[in-house]
């Protein structure tokens, strides 16, 4: 099983959650959070003053999958985030030891 992490711009949260749920996806979670990697943020003026927006809201969307949908699971999410623009996003994979779903006690693939 791996995770993925899928970081992007807030308004493509439905898109990706519609692109994950035609490939069989049963269940993610999403969170709103701020980061910046290398265009660092951007300036924005209030009333006169120009100050430094380091940390740009986004939305980190976390699937645990099998091996097997892993491929499906980032080329999906890649061909939705996309726009060409700096601050798309990035993809994290990373593996998963184990999964218990805690009502049943199902366990490693089943719990997921």
């Amino acid at each position: 099983m791996k995770k993925v992490e899928i970081i992007v711009r807030p308004f493509k949260l439905e898109e990706i959650k519609n692109a994950l749920t035609a490939i069989g996806v049963k269940g993610m979670t999403s969170s709103e959070v701020k980061g910046f990697g290398r265009q660092g943020g951007h300036k924005e003026v209030y009333r006169g003053a120009e100050y430094q927006v380091d940390f740009l809201a986004k939305v980190k969307i976390e699937v645990v999958v099998p091996d097997d949908l892993v491929h499906e699971v980032v080329e999906a999410a890649k061909r939705v985030a996309q726009t060409g623009q700096i601050g798309d996003g990035k993809i994290f994979v990373l593996p998963v030891d184990e999964a218990v779903r805690i009502r049943t006690g199902e366990t490693g693939e089943e719990a997921i």
